[in-house]
């Protein structure tokens, strides 16, 4: 993950055309006559030996003949010689290069692939970046730079939009144009060889010309690196995604339930959904999402009123909203006599707010007001049909004269050439418009789904959301023994043991060796019993008959055992028969099968599965899925996002199920794959829920060892071993890395600072931070940022906060700026050094080439503790302040 010479592709000082040519409809006449059309200030070199001049420019005949070298280079030359023509380039000092030729397609080890790989080889010894190949190329309005051969220049504007289809670029560019939304860059990645979507990300998360991001995409290589990247893009401004392939042959075959239900499209779905960013599923429902995207802010909740003219397109409203999982608003008491006192006494007094086909411009405003008011309502859609009483446009224009910003509102025109005034009228001044009710609609849904998808990226935990101790030595052992066999599947009972390991209940389970052994072991659990066959080569032991429930006595143990060894052995007669698993029958009344378990992306890694369970679990399919690591509330999330979860709460008379405790199951499976790397897919199912408890009445464990080639979580989870205890002047401490469960601590340490502190480390005068400002301070990309806090006490995080140092590395890691404070009245004590210490071995353990920062002049006591720490002081000319520098490579 690098932004290392974006700068030079997205704001280039000079740019060259390699291949230019005035021949009529090639790429390297339609990329110049582009180029010459933006007005791009700079200058434009254009290499080909068979012209001396181009559109009155001149033309070199080689990279070496240019005077100066480029920024950027534009290649549209035959795929063949574009590594020689990279390495020339970087040879002259070039930093960025746009490859639009095609023929680099195919695997790493086919001739294309290998061509391919040449130009990453080429770019490599001079940091060349390389947009590309086989891509549309790239337009930046703000610096007037059109190095594409798109069929036509994009409006300058503040939403970014990066696609991996070159075709949908092209259709997004004309249609934004028709509704002049503009961009601050319009990116073609085509097949990402070395710039890909982590890449853009970062450089636009940065950038203050970009308000908002548009993503096109249909593969993500590595899930971590855009996992990373998309969380810290999405904190800073709204990114939406339309991301293609949602078929069902997209979903592997795989050994466990598990991993044949969650599906890579499902995975995704929890990706996008935990960076909090938005999915958009259609190219159509794109378009409306960037109208929503340029228009509609504010949105803070899902109620919506419908003020429309006329019932029929109300009631489309309606249908568009109930379809979609909307809240109509509705309206209270005092709501319905304000409106009562300006509408006539035929309206229907209830949302949809019909206004009557009769109503005149005063009617709306007085309407749309009282609307803005109602604490009940969250945003306002105006639907309005032609009528011959008031011209669409003199609506349009009393409705944004009107429109305080208090509520988003949203307009519909039904119609053609009657409202097309009034639609203009308001796409000038930043309303959303939209031509039908349910494209108003679509986009409000959107918009509530952003929301709810950044409330998720900010949430807070709760303060005692910390894990029990877990046997993992136990667990671990039981792993390394299965692979020192040659096992890839944990026998059943080693499965459990893991499980109970973690603490999450698992029946009582005894192992018996033969017929007899099984009659004597279900006598010692007592009856009923279940009787399961034991084998390392049967995975779904009910699709083989190896399972016989309900057995009431030693007569249908000994008849249910023999049975079972002789159908295996004659439908499976190469499997290894180990003998049998006995439990006692488990149910209860208000009992819920349901199924938990682990598998392995091989994009995103680990994911977690919750649904309905049972054996025909993979026909109900009635499963979510979400990225580990798993606390509370995001395993409220994930049940939430299940047609069995909602039954959980309890309904008509039956008592819901002990939701804590299937709660602490998922959070400790997420404990648990995150621990140990070895697990590849896991089943518990079924996972019995009622009442009384949750417990794990089956369950699988398959194994692999890891690669370790890439990182295995997409997102890194808390860094426990990073926990130290230290005693400093004879008091005992505890350093340890941020949770988000310590937004409260955090709350208390800022009453603690004084504004003098506040002020020397923030640059800011005193206020309490509010939930957005804390939840940024404690809910951290493990692998790009890291924060210490120093407590009074354990590591359970309820020791009093008592200082924090705070580094942010740069996407290349050749830097990180990091900032310290200790709490006012613990001056003195030395734990300033402490962590600053601890900051420093962290980020040297990382190859971090520097830590970088900054203080006030005045601050003695922090250009005192920096310069006893290794760090260079040097004064800013001009500010009140100076830079401090610490080497680390």
């Amino acid at each position: 993950m690098t932004i290392r010479n974006l700068d030079a592709l997205f704001r280039p000082r000079s740019v060259a055309l390699v291949g230019a040519t005035r021949r009529p409809l090639s790429v390297g006449a339609t990329v110049l006559d582009n180029l010459m059309a933006g007005g791009f200030t700079g200058p434009v070199y254009l290499v080909n030996p068979k012209y001396a001049t181009l559109a009155g420019v001149p033309c070199y005949p080689s990279i070496g003949a240019l005077p100066a070298p480029p920024d950027l280079a534009i290649l549209c030359t035959p795929a063949a010689t574009i590594p020689g023509l990279v390495a020339a380039l970087g040879a002259i000092g070039t930093r960025a290069a746009i490859v639009l030729s095609a023929g680099f397609e195919g695997p790493a080890d086919s001739a294309a692939g290998a061509m391919r790989q040449a130009v990453l080889d080429a770019a490599r010894p001079y940091l060349l970046r390389v947009l590309g190949p086989n891509c549309l190329g790239l337009i930046a309005p703000g610096v007037r730079l059109n190095a594409s051969f798109a069929p036509g220049a994009a409006i300058a504007g503040t939403l970014a939009f990066a696609t991996q289809s070159g075709a949908l670029a092209t259709a997004v560019l004309d249609w934004a144009k028709s509704r002049q939304i503009g961009f601050s860059h319009f990116i073609s990645l085509g097949d990402s060889a070395d710039v890909d979507v982590a890449d853009v990300l970062d450089y636009l998360a940065r950038d203050s010309a970009t308000r908002a991001i548009l993503l096109y995409i249909e593969a993500v290589r590595n899930g971590a690196r855009f996992m990373s990247a998309a969380r810290a893009a999405a904190r800073s401004k709204p990114v939406l995604i339309i991301k293609a392939g949602r078929s069902a042959q997209a979903a592997r075959a795989a050994a466990s339930h598990t991993g044949a239900l969650a599906g890579t499209d499902g995975v995704y779905d929890a990706a996008i959904r935990r960076a909090g960013m938005l999915r958009i599923d259609t190219t159509e429902a794109l378009f409306d999402a960037v109208e929503m995207l340029a228009r509609l802010q504010g949105v803070r909740g899902a109620r919506l009123a419908i003020l429309t003219n006329g019932g029929g397109a109300g009631v489309m409203a309606i249908d568009a909203l109930a379809d979609g999982g909307g809240t109509l608003a509705s309206l209270f008491d005092q709501t319905l006599a304000r409106l009562d006192e300006v509408l006539p006494a035929t309206w229907p007094r209830a949302n949809p707010i019909d206004i009557i086909g009769d109503a005149p411009v005063r009617r709306y405003q007085e309407a749309h007001a009282i609307l803005c008011d109602a604490p009940e309502v969250d945003a306002v859609l105006m639907i309005h049909a032609p009528t011959a009483i008031v011209p669409a446009a003199e609506i349009a224009a009393a409705l944004v004269s009107a429109q305080s910003g208090r509520k988003p509102l949203m307009t519909a025109w039904l119609g053609g050439e009657t409202v097309q005034q009034a639609r203009q009228l308001c796409q000038r001044a930043g309303l959303p418009t939209f031509e039908t009710p349910e494209q108003a609609v679509r986009a409000f849904l959107q918009a509530c789904e952003y929301y709810a998808n950044q409330q998720l990226l900010m949430r807070t935990p709760p303060a005692d959301d910390t894990s029990r101790p877990a046997d993992k030595v136990l667990a671990r052992g039981i792993v390394a023994a299965a692979l020192s066999g040659g096992r890839k599947m944990l026998m059943e009972p080693e499965a459990k043991a893991v499980l109970a390991a973690y603490g999450i209940p698992v029946v009582p389970t005894e192992t018996a060796h033969s017929v007899d052994d099984a009659v004597h072991k279900a006598a010692g659990l007592g009856y009923p019993v279940a009787l399961k066959i034991l084998s390392p080569d049967i995975t779904h032991k009910s699709t083989a008959g190896g399972v016989a429930l309900g057995l009431a006595d030693a007569a249908g143990v000994r008849s249910a055992g023999h049975d079972m060894l002789a159908r295996i052995r004659q439908d499976l007669p190469e499997a290894r028969l180990d003998g049998f698993t006995i439990q006692p029958m488990v149910s209860h009344s208000d009992s819920f099968e349901l199924i938990a378990g682990v598998a392995t992306d091989r994009v995103f890694g680990p994911v977690l599965l919750f649904g309905h369970g049972g054996v025909d679990t993979e026909h109900i399919r009635d499963t979510a899925v979400a990225l580990p690591p798993l606390d509370a509330l995001l395993a409220r999330d994930l049940i939430s996002r299940t047609r069995v979860g909602r039954l959980l709460q309890g309904w008509r008379g039956h008592p819901g199920i002990d939701r804590e405790q299937l709660l602490d199951v998922l959070v400790q499976l997420s404990r648990m794959v995150c621990d140990i790397p070895e697990i590849v897919e896991l089943d518990v199912n079924p996972l019995l829920a009622s009442p009384h408890g949750v417990i794990a009445l089956d369950a699988r464990i398959a194994v692999a060892v890891p690669s370790g080639a890439e990182p295995r979580l997409s997102i890194q989870p808390y860094p426990e071993a990073l926990e130290e205890r230290i005693t400093c002047n004879g008091r005992s401490y505890v350093i340890r890395p941020v949770r988000p469960s310590d937004e409260a601590s955090y709350q208390a340490y800022f009453r603690q600072l004084t504004a003098e502190d506040v002020h020397a480390r923030y640059y800011c005068a005193f206020r309490e931070p509010d939930h957005d400002q804390l939840a940024r301070l404690t809910q951290i990309d493990y692998a790009r940022e890291m924060v210490f806090i120093v407590t009074s006490t354990d590591p359970s995080g309820q020791g009093a906060m008592l200082g924090e140092v705070r580094a942010v590395a740069d996407p290349d890691n050749a830097q990180a700026e990091f900032g310290i404070a200790v709490r006012s009245d613990c001056h003195g004590q030395g734990l300033g050094k402490l962590l600053l210490d601890k900051m420093v071995r962290y980020a040297r353990s990382r190859g971090t080439g520097a830590l970088v920062g900054s203080t006030l002049r005045h601050n003695a006591a922090m250009l005192a503790l920096a310069r006893r720490c290794g760090f260079t002081v040097k004064a800013v000319l001009g500010e009140d302040c100076v830079s401090l520098h610490l080497a680390l490579v």
